[in-house]
């Protein structure tokens, strides 16, 4: 068989069902699948139109983003060192009232998916407003993403009029359904404190219609708790589940706050859930209680968050923090070793997000979503255990190619389908505009 692409001599983490690492490893790929995994026959590296030599570099699953909002790159280290509810009622709405337009959300999207790409991250899930452009923009980065359209029940970016709401989401899944392979579209209630029950049955009744993930932001403070008990007797997750929300399309985004009964609710809905480590240290919401999640077999990813409330969109960093943190906490060096928190950013946030069948590993027949790092600098020698490297030594900045169902896009730290010199120009003239 004579391959489109081969990737040969690297150490391939293959991050499957028994987490193979495959020394001097070779990777066929063909119409954007993985067809083999192994090491080189007899007789050498098999025929391929198209050869990358690893050079004993790390070959991984492309990371998966659980959680974004692209366009909020715009807003990074606008509005730092503040409470969640000061961060979003003082700073953050009021930006977002001023300076989110289409042309500043196809452009803080790009920023976002060359930052993304640029650092190994080949897939996420994003939700805010004007989600055309965001959409837009990710099709021309190449970049594999579900993108869900804001819901709220106040005046929004592209949606000035509350009760329309549900109808732009309508018309956005509409318009995007099957329109590339490479994107998803969704519907992303913001919470259930800025979502009225009404708002949130009709919003989860409509994505059940269209066969598509229901994103929420939900149990991320303490205030909220509060908040949703006085409101409806219940803890968010609870209502939630009253509400008819949970079940194995849906996304639950934080989930900090929770009890075991919260815990035993998700785990029998079959919902997933994003945790964001660093944003939720930043805004001091709490600790997400990641090794309970695991315990209770709930699909569990990492996000980032907007770079409004973490500052940056490198997983290696999330993974990193988040291993730490709770090894911290609960005062225990063996909790979240790295193979369980490489796992969250490849094969487990793809089953949050309901595409553990076709990405998140490398494996035949999945997509060849796979980035390539080479340990040609002094932070990263030697070499013992790849999955500690990738955990606890590696960063974005160390990602040299990548690639999307099998075509390059980024190589040799250059990534091929942006003008990221001329997006990053056109976002410092708007960030004049927003700082004055």
């Amino acid at each position: 068989m004579i391959y489109d692409l081969a990737i040969c001599n690297g150490v391939v983490v293959t991050v499957n069902p028994r987490f193979e690492i495959v020394e001097n490893g070779f990777i066929g790929i063909s119409e954007g699948k993985i067809q083999r995994v192994g090491t080189p026959a007899t007789g050498g590296i098999p025929e391929a139109k198209t050869l990358l030599d690893a050079r004993g570099g790390i070959v991984l699953p492309g990371l998966v983003n659980t959680h974004s909002h692209l366009p909020m790159t715009l807003f990074r280290g606008l509005a730092d060192d503040l409470p969640l509810m000061a961060w979003l009622n003082d700073h953050i709405f009021p930006a977002e009232r001023n300076h989110i337009t289409p042309g500043s959300v196809r452009l803080g999207s790009l920023l976002g998916c060359a930052e993304m790409l640029l650092s190994g991250t080949t897939t996420c899930c994003d939700g805010y407003f004007y989600e055309d452009h965001v959409a837009q923009a990710i099709l021309a980065s190449g970049m594999r993403a579900i993108v869900g359209q804001g819901v709220i029940d106040f005046p929004a970016p592209g949606v000035p009029d509350p009760s329309r709401n549900i109808q732009t989401a309508v018309e956005f899944v509409e318009k995007w359904s099957g329109v590339s392979p490479l994107l998803r579209p969704s519907i992303f209630c913001h919470s259930p404190y800025t979502c009225s029950e009404k708002t949130l049955k009709r919003a989860k009744d409509t994505a059940l219609r269209h066969n598509v993930l229901f994103q929420i932001h939900a149990a991320e403070t303490r205030e909220e708790v509060r908040q949703i008990r006085s409101d409806h007797q219940s803890t968010p997750m609870g209502y939630l589940d009253k509400t008819g929300l949970l079940d194995k399309k849906t996304l639950l985004v934080h989930s900090i706050w929770v009890n075991e009964e919260d815990i035993a609710l998700i785990q029998k809905s079959g919902a997933g859930i994003s945790v964001n480590t660093e944003s939720h240290m930043k805004l001091a919401s709490g600790i997400a209680p990641v090794p309970r999640f695991l315990a209770s077999k709930i699909p569990i990813g990492l996000g980032t968050d907007g770079c409004a409330s973490n500052n940056d969109m490198d997983l290696f960093r999330e993974m990193d923090m988040t291993a730490k943190l709770h090894k911290v906490n609960t005062l225990n060096p063996t909790l979240l070793n790295a193979e369980t928190v490489l796992r969250m950013a490849t094969i487990e946030g793809a089953r949050a997000l309901g595409l553990g069948d076709e990405i998140g590993s490398i494996e035949p027949g999945k997509q060849a979503d796979i980035i390539i790092l080479y340990p040609d600098k002094p932070h990263l020698a030697p070499l013992y255990h790849p999955a500690s490297h990738l955990v606890y030594a590696a960063s974005g900045g160390d990602v040299k190619d990548v690639m999307v169902g099998g075509k390059l896009l980024v190589r040799d730290h250059k990534l091929l389908t942006l003008d990221v010199s001329e997006v990053m120009r056109e976002v410092r003239n708007l960030a004049e505009v927003i700082r004055s």
